[in-house]
């Protein structure tokens, strides 16, 4: 087949892979309901350890608790029902740490605090279960802790971590972010996203170990876009998959291109040998 004849077939996939990209791609703007989310970092701000959260054995405990061991902590807020991006976070973050060699309640403890006040400590001790399975290594050093007089909202704040409740979904808008703390409590570095390089994870653990402060790559993941096609929030794993959509369609374009080359250069050639004969 040549290009000519191909070039409908062609157009036609490459317009059906465009329609729904361009109908479906958020929109740059920023809606009202996203204002104030996202993460502003602390590096160097320490939290205050006397905050208290309801523990897997249903009574309340201070943060120094988790701190008092001397090791660097690992925070992560979320909420227990979260229908994607928190489970994708813990899902990276655990995939991460089983890739090194240092072992929560041996090298380091994490600390998973729902910001959801109506998340209780039953369904905090279910989340620890399923994912200390996950893990596979101690059953130690991993605490899921649930709210107690809003006390996360003061934790959020003093690590930057802001997020909103969005009453039309019934959900949290919010960013994919791990913070790791120093022992003492000081914010010593952000990692962002879903997946996390087991190198980065180290080097944070260890940079929070000695109580310095790391860089880090801000790009920031919401667990709400807003779509302009459909008037609404979708999932941020939903224009994940859309962006995989739009690379589809630059895949195709390259393709057409290296067709219409090809035909090109044959059309070049049979014009030479019909010129030398």
């Amino acid at each position: 087949m040549t290009f000519f004849r191909a070039l409908p077939a062609v157009l036609a996939a490459l317009m059906a892979a465009m329609a729904p990209v361009r109908a479906q791609l958020p929109s740059h703007e920023t809606p009202r309901e996203l204002e104030g989310v996202g993460i502003e970092e602390k590096l160097g701000q320490k939290i205050d350890l006397s905050l208290q959260f309801i523990g897997e054995d249903g009574y309340p405990h201070a943060l120094r608790e988790y701190f008092s061991s001397g090791k660097p902590v690992i925070l992560n807020l979320v909420y227990y029902s979260c229908p994607m991006l928190c489970t994708l976070v813990l899902n990276g973050q655990t995939e991460a740490l089983r890739q090194i060699p240092q072992t929560a309640g041996q090298d380091f403890e994490i600390v998973t605090v729902s910001i959801d006040p109506t998340d209780n400590y039953k369904l905090a001790q279910s989340k620890r279960a399923a994912y200390l399975e996950s893990y596979e290594r101690s059953k130690q050093g991993w605490h899921f802790l649930a709210d107690y007089q809003n006390n996360v909202s003061r934790l959020a704040a003093q690590v930057g971590f802001r997020y909103r409740w969005d009453d039309r979904t019934k959900q949290y808008a919010h960013a994919a972010a791990i913070m790791v703390l120093s022992p003492d409590g000081m914010v010593s570095r952000y990692l962002y996203g879903v997946r996390f390089k087991p190198f980065d994870v180290r080097l944070a653990l260890a940079e929070a170990a000695s109580g310095k402060t790391g860089i880090s790559d801000k790009i920031l993941l919401y667990c709400f876009h807003y779509d302009p096609a459909a008037r609404s929030y979708t999932l941020v794993a939903m224009n994940i998959m859309r962006a995989g959509g739009a690379l589809a369609v630059l895949v195709l374009g390259y393709a057409l291109f290296r067709l219409w080359r090809r035909e090109r250069l044959r059309a070049s050639t049979r014009t030479e040998m019909v010129t030398a004969k």
